[in-house]
């Protein structure tokens, strides 16, 4: 238990993953929209989810030659409640709506941009 924790907190503790945390509470969504969003380079996005699923954070499924990810929910019931109470937290901060209100932008623009224009939709709630 203490090790599940001590992984959760550290995946907690970047700027970047609490971002994309933010972003998959939205729903799933594929790796170019993270790029888009938050204007990171592609290494950097993939790095970071790769490391919120060892944590149990994340999933992924590949649909061709994109890949999709979704949040995970612990398994262990105290690292659940930690990661609602920072979910919670995280849609009050203004930087993380703005994170969100961006990803709906780009999922309903009428003119895309150019890496988003063959990239399947993101499924948001």
């Amino acid at each position: 238990m203490q090790t599940d924790l001590v992984t959760l907190f550290q995946a907690l503790g970047d700027p970047t993953r609490l971002r994309l945390l933010n972003l998959l509470a939205a729903g799933e969504i594929c790796v170019c929209y993270f790029i888009d969003v938050l204007d990171d380079p592609q290494p950097k996005i993939s790095r970071h989810l790769a490391y919120l699923r060892r944590a149990g954070l994340a999933s992924a499924r590949r649909d061709g030659k994109w890949m999709h990810y979704s949040l995970a929910r612990p398994s262990s019931p105290a690292a659940a409640r930690v990661l609602d109470a920072t979910l919670d937290e995280l849609a009050n901060d203004k930087q993380m709506q703005r994170d969100r209100a961006q990803l709906e932008r780009a999922c309903c623009a009428v003119r895309l941009p150019a890496p988003l224009v063959n990239a399947p939709k993101p499924q948001l709630r």
